[in-house]
Order: structure tokens, then sequence, then C-alpha cells
């Protein structure tokens, strides 16, 4: 049974960057489709963008194009969100997904002026 569990939150100031890890385990991810999600405070969740595992193609919602990347790393069984030029806007709660259908726990991600 496939476990997702993400890492690398915290806080951050406007501009700065941070990497957040989803580490899966149970299983070997194949041909997943790895999407992030987030969730302001206050807001409804929304989705951040996608990974075809392992690296066959991304997708981004359009106020993160050209900040935030999406990798596979197969030896690691991990998938990274690099996030660069954070704005007050990329503050949630920070979810991986697996096909729609396994969920990480989720982790903070707080961005300040």
């Amino acid at each position: 049974q496939l476990h997702l569990v993400e890492s690398g939150g915290g806080s951050v100031q406007t501009g700065g960057s941070l990497r957040l890890s989803c580490a899966a385990s149970g299983r070997a991810l194949s041909t997943e489709v790895i999407k992030w999600w987030r969730q302001p405070p206050g807001k409804e969740r929304e989705y951040v963008g996608l990974l075809r595992w392992p690296n066959s193609g991304t997708h981004f919602r359009n106020s993160v194009k050209g900040r935030f990347i999406i990798t596979g790393d197969q030896a690691k069984n991990t998938v990274i969100l690099q996030m660069n030029n954070l704005t007050l806007a990329d503050t949630g709660v920070y979810y991986c997904v697996a096909d729609d259908q396994v969920w990480g726990q989720g982790i903070q991600v707080t961005v300040s002026s």
C-alpha cells in the first residue's frame, strides 16, 4: 500500500526558496501522476502542479509557472517541489497526492514579508 510523507516545509521571507519532498513508501512509484495541492489559510484547497512519474512531464497553475519546479528522484522514490521567488500568496499547507487517491499528511509553508 502506497504511503506519502511530505517534508521540507517551514518559514521563509518573500523572494526566498523552499524545497518540499514527497517520499513514497510501501512500493516503488511506477507511472503515477503526482500532484501538489495547497490550502491557503481560510481558503479552498487549490491545485499547484503535477509530475508524470518519474519525469515524463509537468504542469503548473499559472501563478507558479516559472517559479516552481517538480522533479522525480527514482533512487529515493521521492518527488521534489522546488519553490523559488516565493510570495505571500504561496503560504499554505502543501499536500502531495498520487493518482488523486493517496494523500500525504500535508506540510506548512509560511511566507512572510
